[in-house]
């Protein structure tokens, strides 16, 4: 059975930064695609950033495209970890992990298999 496990978010304030980490468990081979998803109250889910465990990332949110910095090892292809600077109150909502085995890896929830339980994320003073 797969599971990603998520750590990380909490109550961070403007401007301040955060870490998530992700590491996905129960796969046979090294999942193609690893993601981090956000939704925010009465919105949809949308990507944060999508990457190729390989290496590389394949999309990035336009807001926060300039923040953010994905965390890779080729030692760990199954762990994910994104960092968030300079945290807007907008960046408040619940993170998801995600990964699917194959496909495009790209930023639409739909290309993705497996989910996290979600970390809720808080943006405030």
């Amino acid at each position: 059975e797969v599971r990603l496990l998520e750590s990380g978010g909490g109550l961070v304030q403007p401007g301040g930064s955060l870490m998530l980490s992700c590491t996905a468990s129960g796969y046979t081979t090294t999942p193609l695609c690893m993601g981090w998803f956000r939704q925010a109250p009465g919105k949809e889910r949308e990507v944060v950033a999508s990457t190729y465990t390989r290496g590389g990332v394949r999309a990035y949110a336009k807001s926060v495209k300039d923040r953010v910095a994905i965390l890779q090892s080729s030692n760990s292809p199954n762990t994910l970890r994104l960092r968030i600077d300079n945290l807007r109150v907008e960046d408040t909502g619940i993170y998801y992990c995600a990964s699917a085995p194959t496909g495009l890896c790209d930023g639409s929830a739909h290309s993705y298999t497996y989910w996290g339980q979600g970390n809720q994320v808080t943006v405030s003073s």
